[in-house]
């Protein structure tokens, strides 16, 4: 009689490099998963609230913090399907004074939280690159484009560093009122997105900036990784490295696929020599999953979280996950 599998439930963006599992054909060996698609924001709200989900993408700013303060209901998988370069994050107005990041030392930035992923990197770079210390600038934290938006996690902020929570109206309301000088969010303004001219990305040439970031640092920032519910873990450990067998074996399918010139793959033209690019600057493995191959990143992001406040101690890349995937067998 065959042996009985078992049955989790999934939540994850739509993503091409994790398509493969949530609709097949790969299966992770014992596991009968039941996929959904959820909006990234009520995924993270519904499984840090509530753990609605056995496996779910979570914020990494948001994980690293709770483990950093004790709170261990989840287990961190070393998969990472959201990971964005953060220069083109800064958004000001279109007549703004602000003409290049070191213009930001004495200014007023707009985050929609200090917790959120991409704001860790982007203050890191700040202050690590660009030689502005957080307390030379004034935050202030609301909503991108809706006022209401509240910190999800408790923060234990570096002296003297100013953060000003704005219930009352949005950051972008604040841009055009020139009550900030800049957006700093991973979600451009709805304002920006609908074309609008009255804001505008800090650089229109992003790409080269973030190139020359990365060949400069090796930090490729990592905004998203899976998490177990930790009861789920501790009842099957298996689960874990069997859910990133079947993660990396999705993702790397993908990257074939993009990399596949007999077929657009994607309804964007030329997206296999943008992948090739992204070969020849990253990697034969140009979409990197474990701890070694993004050790750099990790301990940057590490470091950054605790000099900011997000994370409550100073961890290392290795408490983010169990010992269970740390490594790989070889035969």
């Amino acid at each position: 009689m065959p042996k009985k599998r078992l049955k989790l439930t999934f939540a994850t963006s739509d993503y091409d490099h994790v398509r493969d599992l949530t609709l097949g054909p790969i299966e992770p060996e014992g596991i009968d998963l039941i996929a959904m698609t959820v909006q990234i924001e009520e995924m993270f709200y519904r499984f840090i609230n509530f753990e609605e989900y056995d496996i779910s993408e979570i914020s990494s700013g948001k994980y690293t913090s709770m483990i950093s303060q004790g709170d261990d209901r989840f287990v961190g998988l070393p998969i990472f399907p959201s990971r964005v370069h953060r220069q083109s994050s800064l958004y000001i107005s279109a007549d703004s004074v602000v003409k290049r990041a070191e213009d930001l030392a004495g200014k007023k930035i707009g985050i929609p939280e200090w917790g959120q992923s991409a704001s860790v990197y982007s203050r890191g770079w700040l202050q690590h690159d660009i030689g502005i210390p957080l307390k030379d600038i004034e935050w202030h934290q609301a909503g991108v484009n809706q006022p209401g938006r509240k910190e999800k996690v408790a923060l234990k902020l570096p002296e003297g560093v100013k953060l000003i929570p704005r219930l009352d109206k949005s950051l972008t309301e604040l841009l055009l009122e020139g009550g900030i000088d800049a957006i700093l969010t991973a979600h451009p303004p709805e304002l920006v997105e609908q074309g609008d001219p009255r804001i505008v990305r800090l650089y229109k040439d992003y790409q080269r900036v973030e190139k020359e970031y990365y060949e400069k640092t090796g930090i490729w920032p990592i905004m998203h990784l899976y998490a177990i519910r930790r009861e789920v873990f501790e009842a099957d450990p298996w689960v874990a490295q069997n859910m990133v067998k079947a993660f990396t074996e999705a993702k790397n399918r993908s990257l074939e696929r993009m990399l596949d010139i007999t077929a657009c793959r994607a309804p964007i033209a030329w997206v296999y020599n943008a992948a090739a690019e992204a070969r020849d600057l990253f990697g034969d493995d140009f979409y990197p999953y474990g701890i070694e191959p993004n050790r750099k990143t990790l301990e940057a992001f590490l470091l950054y979280g605790y000099e900011q406040g997000l994370f409550h101690r100073h961890l290392t890349p290795e408490e983010m996950f169990p010992e269970e995937v740390q490594s790989e067998f070889r035969v």
